[in-house]
């Protein structure tokens, strides 16, 4: 089921959760996750204790919007038809972004998510909400870390110490300025305490590196991966001590258009990318910012430094959207296939009047039968849902 070229007016009429085979593509199938909203951007995807596959996003009329809250689906085992989503959060007052379900080791499931005004991320926390019940319902809403302008996109990773790492990114005003992205930098939340308590560790040299995704390796060996906001390269940067220290963020082979990308290991030790095949290189598309479209030009309360000369790049198409795995721990990336294709257009986040075409923001886990599900921004209208047979990966 391959809506690509769809009209993205026409999308609300698919989004009925039901999971179709794909007509061209052998072990796929594709759904569309129904919603309430207009615009619907960010998913993360994961098992719940029970096997129940979730997907978490956002949803309201438009990215920085009052109304923007969480929303959560559920896959239920055995059953080819997504839920209808549950509204995870409600601040009138903010804009709540970027959700994530960890399963923490002492049985509780995690619902974290950021909280900001408008479009002014370097004044964002992150808030909670803990499930004692795997997920079925969930306590009230606490603050996780306060620090101004903490942004979180990736999965929790418990190293072998048991401590927690959660990867975190820290969005950096620039003179007084709206945030831009500009000068954004990556670090790590370490709790050692069953999340009670966190510690920040920031990653050396990282400006421009965000959405930080750890993954295991062998031992205390570890893997980060990173959105470039200079839209390069995605970067990576590696560590011999679970998580406690990281180099500094290199290029890799694949590129980077200033858009989320997420990696898991497979079952069999390799790791699967999903990502836009694209960058600055590849089209002269460019908008001022994120929030663009957004009235208001206050800053946030996150530290303000010194323009530091280069500047985030935004409005590159975020399209094809494309699968990569790495069968050498993450050097190279040689087997790809595109899951998605179009133009990619993201000069507008408009969703009201159908205007945004991006492919973005993906999620991706492997379940215990080795099937690979990804989630994904579609049009900014929908979340779409693609399931693959593990002989259907490249």
């Amino acid at each position: 089921m391959n809506f690509t070229g769809l009209p993205s007016e026409a999308v609300p009429a698919l989004m009925t959760g039901v999971i179709t085979a794909h007509p061209s593509v052998a072990g796929r199938a594709d759904a569309y996750l129904p919603s309430p909203c207009i615009q619907n951007h960010a998913a993360n995807l994961a098992f719940l204790r029970d096997g129940t596959l979730s997907c978490v996003w956002f949803g309201g009329t438009m990215e920085g919007m009052g109304d923007i809250s969480i929303y959560m689906s559920r896959l239920a085992p055995g059953s080819e038809r997504w839920s209808e989503p549950e509204k995870m959060s409600g601040d009138p007052e903010k804009s709540e972004q970027n959700p994530l379900i960890f399963n923490a080791p002492d049985g509780k499931t995690w619902l974290l998510y950021t909280s900001q005004t408008s479009g002014n991320q370097d004044g964002s926390v992150v808030k909670c909400r803990l499930s004692d019940d795997g997920g079925k319902s969930f306590g009230p809403v606490k603050i996780l870390c306060d620090s101004p302008g903490t942004f979180v996109r990736q999965q929790i990773v418990v190293n072998g110490k048991g401590d927690w790492l959660l990867p975190v990114f820290r969005c950096v005003g620039l003179n007084g300025q709206r945030w831009s992205g500009d000068a954004d930098t990556a670090a790590v939340l370490i709790s050692r305490d069953g999340g009670a308590s966190w510690q920040m560790r920031d990653i050396a040299d990282s400006i421009g590196a965000v959405h930080m995704n750890i993954l295991p390796l062998d031992g205390d060996d570890m893997i980060a991966f990173y959105r470039n906001r200079f839209a390069e390269s995605i970067l990576s940067s590696r560590s011999s001590d679970g998580g406690e220290t990281w180099s500094a963020p290199e290029p890799t082979e694949l590129p980077n258009n200033n858009s989320s990308i997420q990696a898991t290991v497979l079952n069999d030790g390799a790791i699967a990318m999903v990502y836009n095949h694209s960058n600055a290189s590849t089209s002269d598309a460019r908008r001022q910012s994120l929030y663009d479209e957004i009235e208001g030009g206050e800053t946030g309360e996150a530290t303000v430094v010194a323009d530091i000369g280069r500047k985030a790049v935004w409005g590159v198409p975020r399209a094809p959207l494309s699968l990569a795995i790495s069968r050498d721990g993450g050097k190279s990336f040689p087997h790809r296939v595109d899951l998605d294709t179009g133009d990619g257009f993201c000069l507008s986040n408009n969703s009201k009047d159908s205007l945004n075409r991006e492919f973005s923001y993906p999620s991706v886990i492997q379940g215990s039968d080795g099937a690979l599900h990804i989630a994904y921004t579609y049009y900014r209208r929908a979340i779409k849902y693609v399931r693959l047979a593990p002989q259907s990966l490249p």
